[in-house]
């Protein structure tokens, strides 16, 4: 090898050895494009905030929807949690207490069950127990099975909401998702007396989510007296119905009856009025009739006439 060459390669090694040692002390950035367009955050007051949540709650008079449903019943640290299959059924719902679901086999469409509340008594048709149990609305009582927990007045909470009173405190925040989800929130906390004897003695009455990528009403937490979480209900899938926006996902969350209810919207008709007899339900002839609310419920077999099913 000449002395020329000797001279070129040495430079040529000396110069990769200089750019790999600057490549080890230097940081090397690389730009990754993003997958889409960062979502835009709107903005709102407080005051539009309460005023879109009341239009909100103020629209919606009546529901007569097709839906399909999902229960999942217990929780882990029950050690009882049991998945049970989506069924199809329906929602008749009337301001401002009047309600009936009916769920049904899939394919062959035979009533699973049939429960009906006016706010005052809740009525409920088990088929396969060939039981038909009563007993006072606002009956709050552990079954042994969760899915007994469920009552058809649960439902109102979360397919009619209550307007947000004129003097009632409210307060602001912004807020992430919980538990590490995405997204960017407002939060209003609604506030009430909890007691009247002592007008500084304050609780938690609601606590309102809208999502700041379009301002909707994404979730809903109503709370009982004493702070217990009654009711958290989470909607998705805004769409129109007529004139009216409505979710066509409604998650609805019982914490103290130990189940969830997952409900999806096919189709809605809102604001029409609904008869009177599509509430009815009269217990079967030849089915159990159990009274809830009385000590340990009493069970009696008993002649009724057939209940009456709608035709939403």
């Amino acid at each position: 090898m000449s002395g020329k060459i000797k001279i070129r390669l040495m430079g040529a090694i000396a110069a990769a050895a200089a750019a790999f040692l600057c490549g080890c002390a230097a940081s090397h950035k690389t730009a990754v494009k993003p997958s889409g367009a960062p979502v835009q955050l709107q903005t709102a007051t407080k005051a539009q905030l309460i005023a879109e949540y009341n239009r909100q709650a103020d629209a919606v008079t009546s529901v007569n929807a097709g839906i399909t449903m999902k229960l999942t019943a217990g929780a882990a640290y029950t050690g009882f949690i049991e998945q049970y299959h989506e069924i199809n059924g329906f929602i008749l719902a009337e301001k401002p207490a009047e309600i009936r679901v009916i769920g049904q086999a899939p394919v062959v469409g035979t009533n699973i069950f049939d429960m009906t509340s006016d706010g005052k008594t809740f009525r409920i048709f088990i088929p396969s127990k060939n039981e038909f149990v009563t007993g006072p609305a606002n009956l709050e009582r552990q079954a042994a099975k969760p899915i007994e927990n469920l009552r058809p007045q649960h439902l109102l909470d979360a397919i009619f909401w209550h307007a947000i009173p004129a003097k009632a405190p409210v307060l602001l925040e912004q807020a992430a998702g919980a538990d590490g989800a995405a997204g960017r929130y407002y939060v209003l906390t609604v506030v009430r007396a909890a007691s009247a004897a002592d007008p500084a003695d304050w609780e938690i009455a609601s606590k309102i989510w809208f999502d700041r990528a379009d301002l909707n009403v994404s979730r809903v937490e109503i709370y009982e007296p004493g702070g217990a979480l009654g009711t958290d209900a989470q909607y998705s899938h805004w769409d129109t119905f007529g004139a009216q926006k409505y979710p066509r996902g409604i998650d609805l969350v019982r914490p103290a009856g130990n189940y969830e209810l997952q409900i999806g919207i096919q189709k809605a008709t809102l604001n029409e009025p609904i008869a009177a007899e599509h509430f009815v339900l009269e217990q079967p002839k030849g089915t159990k009739l159990v009274r809830e609310g009385e000590d340990g419920g009493t069970t009696e077999q008993a002649p009724a006439g057939a209940a009456k099913e709608p035709q939403p």
